[in-house]
């Protein structure tokens, strides 16, 4: 079972759903090309830094554990597979983990689903970011 507490990867769940949902800057014609909305990704958007910093903060067991938790909940391990899928993420930690993650489509969908599928309630942890 994951040591890792499911209020940080909760926390990166909510994140990355922030993240998400941003779209690509745009501009619109005359006056309301100065329009801007909090949905509109724009340079120096502190949502992606502040996401890659708090991966990279956490500790090495961690950052496994964040890893081997998605690719549960993307079935590429089944949940009584923990210990080969972790084992795996260690071995494999080439990249940056903030760079491996955040490059994953669905991923807050995959850390949510793997936590479900490995037994972890995260509702009392959620509550807090609602």
């Amino acid at each position: 079972m994951p040591q890792i507490s499911p209020r940080r990867v909760m926390h990166i769940i909510v994140r990355s759903r922030e993240l998400d949902v941003k779209v690509g800057r745009w501009d619109l014609p005359g006056d309301a090309a100065d329009a801007e909305t909090i949905l509109e990704a724009k340079r120096g958007d502190a949502t992606e830094s502040e996401l890659r910093a708090f991966i990279r903060r956490l500790n090495e067991d961690e950052k496994a554990e964040l890893v081997a938790i998605m690719w549960i909940g993307r079935e590429t391990y089944e949940p009584e597979e923990w210990k080969d899928a972790l084992a795996t993420a260690r071995a494999e930690a080439t990249t940056p983990t903030e760079d491996y993650l955040l490059g994953v489509p669905l991923l807050s969908d995959y850390l949510e689903t793997g936590l479900e599928r490995l037994g972890i309630d995260v509702s009392n942890a959620e509550e807090d970011f609602l």
